[in-house]
């Protein structure tokens, strides 16, 4: 690996890691925020929603746009916007202020990261380089969370919750520098190719109506009217967003990239491994919080070795072994772990042993060091040159709404077996482990559908043919 290629991929980690640490370590600092800007209950979770729903509902849009005007002028902008908008959290004063602010920097996240993977592939061409980039980048993506847990806790604790935000203001304006020189110069396909305006508008439109009405089903549930009227609106439009590709003559998302079976089932595994995995991590941090009495610090110092651990295997494991075995055969011994990790969490106790109850999982989760490089490969490999923005907005597109539905659904459904336990007479600590135990049942059952689309939908393909596959996309 050249200086300039581990500078690149130093710039492009960077940028994720903030995308990630942004997601996470807000989580940890919302009490000081509502005490110190009065957000209502309900208001205290637009900190949250208002940022998921600005990323998960532009990835797809931005990553055809780096198609079309330049994935570096796009990765720039997009770290610029998500800049300053950072700024603005950090100097917020009103929850009006605050929730705007995380919409901008949804917005400049989706911009910046929804090209990442579609630099990363032209930049390194090499199958082995390649892997070792990928393991780097899963890494990032698979640590980020928890670090931002440890992160948050202590700038809270130390300095006040404006520095979650204001600490990404010199990461950014650096990144920014570097970018400009680090990043390969592309001119993109231009707008004749794909600007596709109506489509554009479908899409996003439905995608943000419907991570809006997922992450609202804790408020409203899955029956009433919000939810179901929403979402019959969201999927109305997303059915016509599939139309529109069908009939239109430039397409913002050609439905070629669909014939591919290992992009196609790439992106499925990839939603039911981060719904479970997503929703693990929320709850796990809950059950050592609420249940356990751990404190904040506490909290994410238990979950670290989860990311030593997943560190670990990204960085110094998966790309031998993807070079060796492949993708599919390293995906599968991947979910493998996690689903022997999720599934000791079925049976845990009131009163757990860190020890012997939590940390075999927090070992076991190294799985995902596993499955994120050979998943990112997997998921970017059918694409052409042309198509790799799109391939990248798409992974990420599938990333984030299988995290939101993930959380949505299994948050739901722990939340309604603690409300039955209550009522019953069970205490508090028994019937919200009793509630976490179904949550982890259902998600070791997502684990398991992934595991089973894993070995029968993705083929397996040999050295040979993984190089010529991937070649496509390299090409600059």
């Amino acid at each position: 690996m050249t200086k300039s290629q581990r500078t690149a991929l130093a710039v492009l980690s960077a940028a994720m890691l903030m995308t990630i640490l942004d997601g996470s370590i807000v989580t940890v600092a919302m009490p000081a925020i509502q005490e110190d800007l009065g957000f209502s209950p309900a208001g205290l979770s637009w900190t949250v929603n208002a940022y998921l729903i600005a990323f998960g509902g532009l990835l797809l849009l931005a990553g055809r746009l780096g198609d079309l005007i330049g994935r570096k002028t796009m990765f720039v902008t997009g770290n610029i916007v998500f800049t300053a908008a950072s700024v603005l959290a950090g100097v917020a004063t009103t929850p009006v202020v605050l929730v705007a602010a995380r919409f901008l920097q949804g917005i400049g996240s989706a911009i910046a990261a929804s090209v990442v993977l579609g630099i990363l592939v032209t930049i390194f061409t090499e199958p082995r380089q390649r892997a070792t980039a990928i393991g780097v980048f899963s890494f990032i993506g698979a640590a980020g969370a928890s670090i931002g847990q440890v992160l948050g806790g202590v700038l809270t604790d130390a300095l006040n919750w404006h520095w979650i935000f204001l600490i990404n203001v010199p990461i950014g304006v650096l990144t920014v520098f570097v970018a400009m020189k680090a990043l390969p110069a592309d001119r993109g396909l231009g707008w004749a190719a794909g600007a596709d305006v109506l489509g554009a508008a479908l899409v996003t439109a439905g995608l943000m109506l419907g991570i809006y009405t997922v992450v609202e089903v804790e408020l409203y549930g899955w029956v009433s009217t919000h939810t179901l009227g929403l979402g019959a609106l969201a999927a109305a439009l997303l059915a016509a967003f599939v139309v529109r590709q069908a009939t239109a003559t430039n397409p913002l998302l050609p439905l070629r990239i669909f014939r591919s079976r290992t992009v196609s089932g790439a992106n499925v595994v990839q939603m039911l491994t981060l719904a479970a995995m997503f929703a693990f991590q929320i709850i796990v941090a809950l059950y050592l919080q609420k249940v356990l009495g751990y404190n904040a610090l506490q909290t994410g110092l238990a979950m670290l070795p989860a990311a030593v651990a997943i560190g670990a295997v990204s960085l110094f494991a998966s790309a031998r072994l993807i070079t060796r075995f492949g993708e599919r055969a390293v995906l599968i011994a991947g979910l493998a772990l996690l689903l022997a990790g999720m599934s000791w969490l079925i049976r845990l106790p009131v009163d757990a042993a860190y020890l012997t109850d939590v940390l075999p999982v927090m070992v076991a989760i190294s799985g995902g060091g596993l499955v994120l490089p050979a998943l990112t490969a997997l998921g970017m490999s059918g694409a052409d040159a042309d198509d790799a923005g799109l391939a990248s907005g798409l992974f990420n597109t599938t990333q984030q709404v299988g995290m939101a539905i993930g959380v949505a659904v299994l948050s739901t459904l722990a939340a309604a077996r603690t409300g039955i336990e209550l009522v019953t007479g069970a205490s508090d600590a028994e019937a919200l482990t009793s509630g976490y135990r179904l949550a982890f049942t259902v998600a070791a059952g997502l684990l398991a559908a992934a595991l089973l689309v894993s070995a029968t939908v993705l083929r397996k393909r040999n050295r040979t043919e993984t190089e010529s596959v991937a070649a496509p996309v390299l090409a600059v």
